[in-house]
């Protein structure tokens, strides 16, 4: 937004926000080395800090919480059943191991920290990928040889002028 009107409430600079104390003249001199409030407002701007409420930040974090349970529960099985977890058994799971969610890092690394946790509590595995492979017949020999190895399980083959492998 280029328009500061649309930003800020005010174009007063605070000591303190709560009891109302604007900052004196001398006082936005010496921190800001000017006393133009529009100076001095985009300065706070591009260079403080955001202030986050606090029932902002619980919210950031339940949906943080909600994502790392959703991918957790994308990417995991019961390794008895071979089926996919749910999303809320995947969170109670969570708040049994008393997980805490990091705010700085990522939901997917977290994701995979949680799995690590859980493996400790509970039946519970990486998915295995399916993968469709379609290789011209000229190179087909050759790769088979070298894929084999990287494969846990090979559910079907066919070799007509091209190998395929489910």
């Amino acid at each position: 937004e280029k328009d500061l009107d649309e930003v800020l409430q005010t174009q007063s600079v605070f000591v303190n926000v709560s009891k109302g104390q604007v900052a004196k003249r001398d006082d936005l001199t010496k921190a800001f080395g000017t006393d133009d409030l529009t100076e001095i407002c985009k300065q706070i701007l591009t260079k403080g800090e955001l202030q986050v409420s606090d029932r902002e930040r619980h919210s950031q974090l339940e949906t943080m919480f909600r994502d790392i349970a959703t991918i957790v529960a994308e990417k995991c099985v019961n390794p008895e059943t071979r089926r996919p977890y749910t999303v809320c058994l995947i969170e109670r799971a969570m708040k049994d191991i008393h997980y805490s969610v990091k705010a700085s890092k990522s939901t997917k690394q977290q994701a995979l920290e949680v799995i690590r946790q859980l493996k400790e509590t509970m039946e519970i595995q990486r998915a295995h990928m399916r993968l469709r492979l379609v290789l011209p017949a000229k190179e087909a020999k050759k790769l088979k040889e070298k894929l084999k190895p990287l494969l846990q399980v090979v559910e079907s083959e066919d070799f007509d002028e091209e190998l395929e492998m489910v």
